[in-house]
């Protein structure tokens, strides 16, 4: 039973320290000596790499932006990988296996181009600045009011975040090994502490590095054998009609002109202008959590071609995050041989029997089990089936799947690239959430005179203080409804606003200081509020996506799109009334003001346009194969 409940969290935090180290629940595989000396030669070897870079992690600039040293290759994939944690890898596999290829959007339209537009067009504006964070370009651009609420703003959105990762780790290991998951909560957090606390920015991105190797070495057999297996990508698809008795899961754009027509219940419109444009920018032009590790590239042409040399392997992810959540579908089995399904936390809890053993409550579980996106016949053999099989979570659809695939050493490898995923991503979360709060909110706030050494203090302390809330915020998402649920909620909350206020400040001279600093603290409560708006009464969902067929990932997307249309309302609005800066105070801050450095010539396949282009004409061939 893996039902994730406050009175199980209770009582797992309440046992005593022998009996955390044992393993609390039947465990689905059994690793032996080569699997878990990987695990430990991988654990080992982060720590090692915190240890080794201390020594070039002595002043601020090293510590909080890595020397600024780092080549383009470096810089490109550590800013993949430090997105390549539980949102994708276990995150985008649950949501594939309840929306199918639809997931997909996510890594195409909702990255591609905006990782191609940070890298052509912002990226010399962050990089000229030399600023540390992105709530230290508010401040050059707006002032200390909007520099204040911005990393007010991303330092609780980072927090959250890392409790993503660390919760969606403490599942792999509940799942894979049975470990308690207060437990694997508490190991991934020292080991992050430790290595980033000691090497800073440096030690997350080499560590990044490694993980993207790990992550494609560990997951890669999964997609292959599970194809093999189920006939090809033909096969795969008749299986899947057979099960679900819709093609809806394999296609791309077809079937988005109704909200009905498709499994994630959403419109066209708002992929494209939701996803494709107000969460994928807001995420990959504004998030400081990505751009920090461009911002560490050694020269400006470095710091263009990161983002686009990333761009190329995000295309080529989903073959390890999206394809397995589609094969789970029709190739998940229990012990019996029968189909296993998977669903939502909230149907786990409501339809699986309670810790003393008590059955579930049929009401209650086919109340829940209404609010599932799979079809009404696949609802029925969930249902039919809850007291023959325990239960298990669209989230835990890629490590059911490792757990099928993977044999000795094999295990141990895919076991190691998700864990890998999970650190990278909280690693990102907290080196960020070190930065901006010794930058933007200790610096100027507390301490404005404090020396160089103080403040290196100050961010190594901050990387402590924010995994053990961290820690406290991993229980949160065990009441959503999933990973990806939650993690779009706080996009639409914190990016979307966000992403209004800097591109107004970023392209338009007239943007005032007091416009920006209204438009980002309205532009989050106006967010904010939808979304308790929904959650206090489900019914207005079709208010604010537009349709009563909408589903719950509809509406995170239409309201990152009403949020970023209101903030830049607000942000328009204050500009026509207040009075702007002189364009000579603008230059390094704005497009038109701004006199960009010249860079040496190169060859044309050396340029960043050339492979850009390459970009477009690959993203768009995709989304043309899987209309």
């Amino acid at each position: 039973m893996y039902a994730f409940a406050p009175a199980s969290l209770a009582a797992g935090l309440s046992i005593p320290a022998a009996r955390l180290l044992a393993f609390q629940t039947s465990s689905l595989a059994h690793l032996g000596f080569l699997d878990i000396a990987v695990i430990a030669i991988y654990f080992a070897m982060v720590i090692w790499i915190g240890f080794y870079l201390k020594g070039q992690a002595n002043t601020s600039e090293e510590f909080f932006m890595a020397g600024r040293e780092m080549t383009a290759w470096i810089a490109g994939l550590s800013f993949v990988s430090a997105n390549l944690g539980s949102l994708e890898l276990m995150g985008w596999a649950g949501s594939a296996y309840q929306y199918g290829i639809l997931a997909a959007h996510w890594y195409w339209i909702g990255a591609i181009p905006a990782m191609l537009f940070l890298g052509m067009v912002m990226m010399p504006f962050y990089y000229v600045c030399k600023t540390h964070s992105v709530p230290g370009y508010l401040h050059l651009r707006y002032g200390e009011h909007a520099r204040i609420v911005a990393a007010v703003a991303f330092a609780l959105e980072m927090i959250l975040m890392s409790g993503v990762n660390m919760f969606a780790m403490a599942v792999v290991m509940q799942v894979v090994l049975g470990w308690n998951i207060t437990f694997s909560i508490l190991v991934s957090s020292v080991a992050v502490a430790l290595y980033v606390g000691l090497g800073g920015l440096r030690s997350a991105i080499f560590n990044e590095v490694l993980q993207f190797v790990l992550i494609w070495a560990g997951a890669l057999l999964v997609p292959i054998l599970g194809l093999v297996q189920s006939g090809g990508w033909t096969g795969l698809k008749a299986r899947i009609l057979s099960n679900l008795g819709s093609d809806s899961y394999f296609h791309l754009w077809r079937d988005t002109g109704s909200f009905a027509a498709n499994p994630m219940g959403v419109h066209w419109t708002g992929i494209v202008f939701g996803v494709g444009f107000v969460i994928s920018f807001g995420y990959w032009t504004t998030d400081f959590l990505v751009v920090q590790r461009v911002l560490a590239a050694h020269n400006l042409r470095a710091a263009r071609m990161a983002p686009i040399i990333g761009s190329i392997f995000k295309m080529a992810v989903p073959f390890i995050v999206i394809l397995p959540g589609l094969l789970g579908l029709v190739l998940l089995q229990n012990a019996d041989g029968s189909r296993r399904q998977l669903v939502g936390e909230d149907i786990v809890a409501a339809c699986s029997a309670s810790s003393s053993g008590a059955p579930a409550d049929p009401e209650a579980c086919s109340a829940a089990m209404s609010r599932t996106t799979l079809p009404a016949a696949y609802q029925q053999k969930v249902l039919s089936g809850v007291s023959g099989f325990e239960l298990h979570s669209y989230n835990q659809a890629l490590p059911l799947m490792m757990v099928r695939y993977l044999g000795p050493g094999l295990l141990g490898l895919g076991i190691t690239a998700l864990i890998a995923g999970f650190m990278s991503g909280m690693a990102g979360n907290v080196s960020a959430f070190s930065t901006v709060w010794t930058y933007d909110l200790y610096k100027p706030l507390i301490n404005k005179r404090g020396s160089d050494a103080h403040y290196v203090l100050v961010g190594r302390l901050s990387i402590l203080i924010g995994v053990a809330v961290s820690i406290g915020a991993a229980y949160l998402v065990m009441h959503a409804h999933g990973i990806m649920d939650y993690v779009q909620a706080l996009f639409s909350i914190f990016v979307a606003p966000l992403l209004g206020v800097i591109l107004f400040g970023m392209f338009w001279k007239r943007a005032t200081g007091l416009a920006g600093f209204l438009g980002l603290l309205l532009g989050i409560a106006f967010s904010a509020a939808l979304f308790m708006w929904v959650k206090l009464h489900p019914a207005n969902l079709k208010y604010v996506a537009l349709s009563a067929a909408a589903k719950p990932m509809a509406e995170n997307v239409f309201r990152a799109l009403w949020a970023f249309l209101f903030t830049s309302i607000i942000v328009l609005a204050v500009s026509s009334f207040t009075r702007p800066r002189p364009v000579a105070q603008l230059d390094g801050l704005v497009y038109g003001a701004t006199q960009l450095p010249t860079e040496e010539a190169v060859p044309f396949y050396e340029r960043e346009w050339f492979w850009a282009t390459a970009v477009i004409l690959v993203f768009v061939a995709l989304n043309l194969i899987f209309w």
